[in-house]
């Protein structure tokens, strides 16, 4: 059999008319930058947050550097994330001009520890970013709370969390403000890079929406340094098609990842998911570790099943962060879970004869090691 990791194919076959209809109607429209399908968009997703606003961004990068720039953090600043994240959330305070300062995760739920926080905190801290990693929230009362006591703001990272909830309430609504990435293969996925910005906060979305395009609210009238980082009216098209269906391919998820959870849970030396009574996850990834990972990996790819890790070098570790001066054991959990991290095919098109054959193969490959 052939199982690979994601199936982007599978969701263009399954919508191909509503798509090919978006495509069509933009095609026709003569409107390709800022028209009405990213207004659109923008008033549909923020109904769909529960939240006043949205604003179509480039990508899930620039959303969460837009909102930092927005809030005035930058040189001098420093703003918390988590150590093992992939490395866009640190990206985007080093292009504010401000300071990743990386705090480890709960080792149950691979998120932001909340009883960490407070040891990292100084005088410069200006921000804590918690990300909802692999679709499943931060635990957030304790990190607002904290934030509240050293008035900082909280900028959700829900690149990776289109839909979950956290004690009901849904991603992007929990904190100041937050960015979400439509990169292809997100539960919410563009058919090219674009991303946007939720808040509920009035003068954060005005800065923000000035500064996306170019600074400017009038057309050659430029009242900051802004950048170029819109929202592409194709891409809106496509995400209001696929919005539709978040739900639904959010409940197919679940299924394949409560058939994980239920066939895997005897087997020998493999740790899977936590999830707490709090949190409601959307399954981006279901990850498992093992100290056999490699080994696993690799077999699993010779019975034609897909797989990726997430993330092999954590942010500190990497050499474009380098100049933050982290060695090898800075952040024992993180780099544990890097270690042993990985992540099963997962989508709302996987097949249950194909999650059969993944649990199957990996039951062969633990019980032969």
């Amino acid at each position: 059999m052939n199982v690979p990791f994601l199936d982007l194919n599978a969701s263009y076959q399954e919508l191909k008319n509503e798509l090919d209809s978006a495509y069509r109607r933009v095609m026709e429209s003569g409107l390709y930058i800022l028209g009405d399908e990213v207004e659109a968009f923008e008033h549909e997703f923020a109904a769909y947050c529960g939240v006043k606003h949205c604003i179509g961004v480039g990508n899930g990068l620039e959303a969460l550097y837009l909102i930092l720039r927005a809030y005035d953090i930058g040189e001098g600043d420093e703003v918390i994330v988590p150590a093992n994240t992939f490395i866009a959330t640190w990206l985007a305070v080093s292009y504010a001009g401000a300071k990743p300062v990386p705090v480890e995760p709960d080792p149950r739920t691979y998120n932001l520890d909340p009883n960490l926080l407070e040891a990292a905190i100084t005088s410069k801290t200006k921000a804590i970013m918690p990300v909802h990693l692999y679709g499943q929230p931060s635990d957030m009362d304790p990190i607002i709370q904290i934030a509240k006591k050293y008035d900082l703001k909280v900028i959700e990272d829900a690149a990776q969390a289109h839909g979950a909830r956290y004690k009901g309430c849904l991603s992007g609504n929990l904190g100041h403000a937050a960015g979400f990435s439509f990169y292809p293969g997100k539960n919410l996925g563009a058919l090219g890079d674009a991303g946007a910005i939720v808040t509920n906060d009035d003068t954060l979305a005005e800065k923000a929406r000035l500064l996306c395009n170019y600074g400017s609210k009038v057309k050659y009238d430029h009242e900051v340094k802004g950048v170029n980082s819109r929202l592409d009216e194709m891409q809106a098209a496509f995400l209001r098609a696929k919005l539709f269906h978040l739900d639904e391919w959010n409940k197919r998820r679940k299924k394949i990842a409560d058939y994980y959870l239920e066939h895997l849970v005897d087997l020998p030396g493999l740790t899977l998911p936590f999830v707490p009574d709090w949190a409601t996850p959307v399954w981006h990834i279901f990850a498992i570790q093992t100290r056999h990972r490699d080994g696993l990996q690799q077999f699993l790819k010779s019975k034609g099943v897909g797989s990726l890790i997430h993330y092999p070098i954590p942010p500190h570790l990497s050499r474009a962060y380098a100049d933050l001066g982290f060695q090898n054991g800075a952040f024992p959990i993180t780099e544990a879970i890097a270690s042993s991290e990985l992540s099963l095919p997962m989508g709302p098109h996987l097949s249950l004869d194909d999650t059969k054959y993944v649990v199957n193969m990996i039951r062969e490959y633990i019980f032969q090691v």
